[in-house]
C-alpha cells in the first residue's frame, strides 16, 4: 500500500437550506431520500468517480452502488462505460430512469438498474457483478454496522484485479457517528479495507459545516480512490 495523501481542505458540498424539505444533509440524516434527491438535483458527478474512471486507458464495466438519481451513472455512460447500478430507493431509480442519458443507456443495453439494499447484498440475496470499477459515492456510511463486513466482502470480490474502487467513508468524528444505523470508521479501519489495493488518492476531511444558515454538522469523511493489485485474490 502506498502512503496516502491527506488534507484537511476538500469539499463535502454543504447543500443550502430554503426548500420546504430542508437541506440535503438534513434529509440524508433522516433517510428522506426523495427530499435529498430534490436538494441534490443538477449536482455534478463526484470528483472521486471522475478521477477513478479517468485512470483507465479505456472504458470497461462499472458498478454504481447506491446510485441514487444517477448523477455518477450518467458520467460513466457518457465516458463509454457499461454500467450496473443499484439503489435501495425506488424514487431514486425512477429519477435515474427519467435521466435522458440513463434512459438511453437502458435502451441500448449499456445500463442495468436494480433495486437492491445493502442488507440484500450483504446477505447474498443480490450478487454484485464482476467489474473494473466499483463506485460508492457517499453511500457506504448508510450501511448498518452489523452487515458492513459482509457488504465490503461482496464489494472486494466484485472488483477485478487491476480494477478500482471510488467512494467515501465517514469517520468517527462525524456528527452522525452517534446514529446507530450508520457505519463510521477510524482512519486505520478505513485503510485496513485496502490491504490488497494501492491507494491512489486519500483525502481526509474533518471540518464543520461552512454555511451558517444550516444546522451545525461536523463532517469527517475519507474520500478514496484505490486500485486492486493485479496479484490479489478474491476474499473468502
Amino acid at each position: 500500500m502506498t502512503p496516502p495523501h491527506s488534507s484537511q481542505q476538500s469539499p463535502v458540498p454543504d447543500a443550502g437550506s430554503g426548500a420546504p424539505n430542508g437541506s440535503a444533509p438534513e434529509a440524508a440524516q433522516r433517510r428522506d431520500w426523495p427530499a435529498y434527491f430534490d436538494r441534490m438535483e443538477g449536482k455534478p458527478p463526484r470528483e472521486t468517480l471522475i478521477e477513478a474512471s479517468a485512470a483507465f486507458d479505456e472504458p470497461g464495466f462499472g458498478v454504481d452502488l447506491g446510485c441514487g438519481a444517477g448523477r455518477d451513472t450518467q458520467e460513466l455512460l457518457e465516458r463509454g462505460w457499461r454500467v450496473w447500478a443499484c439503489d435501495g430507493s425506488e424514487d431514486g431509480l425512477r429519477r435515474a430512469r427519467e435521466n435522458p442519458v440513463c434512459a438511453g443507456g437502458l435502451d441500448s443495453g449499456s445500463l442495468e438498474l436494480s433495486l437492491a439494499s445493502f442488507e440484500q447484498i450483504a446477505a447474498g440475496e443480490v450478487t454484485l457483478p464482476s467489474c473494473n470499477l466499483l463506485n460508492a459515492s457517499f453511500a457506504l456510511p448508510f450501511c448498518p454496522p452489523g452487515c458492513f463486513g459482509q457488504l465490503w466482502t461482496a464489494i472486494d470480490v466484485a472488483i477485478r484485479p487491476g480494477g478500482r474502487f471510488s467512494g467515501q467513508f465517514f469517520g468517527e468524528r462525524d456528527s452522525w457517528a452517534i446514529l446507530e444505523d450508520r457505519t463510521h470508521l477510524t482512519r486505520p479501519e478505513t485503510l485496513a479495507l485496502f490491504e490488497a489495493y494501492v491507494i491512489e488518492h486519500l483525502r481526509e476531511e474533518d471540518r464543520a459545516s461552512t454555511q451558517p444558515d444550516l444546522p451545525h454538522k461536523h463532517w469527517h469523511v475519507f474520500h478514496v480512490v484505490a486500485r486492486k493489485r493485479a496479484d490479489s485474490h478474491p476474499s473468502a
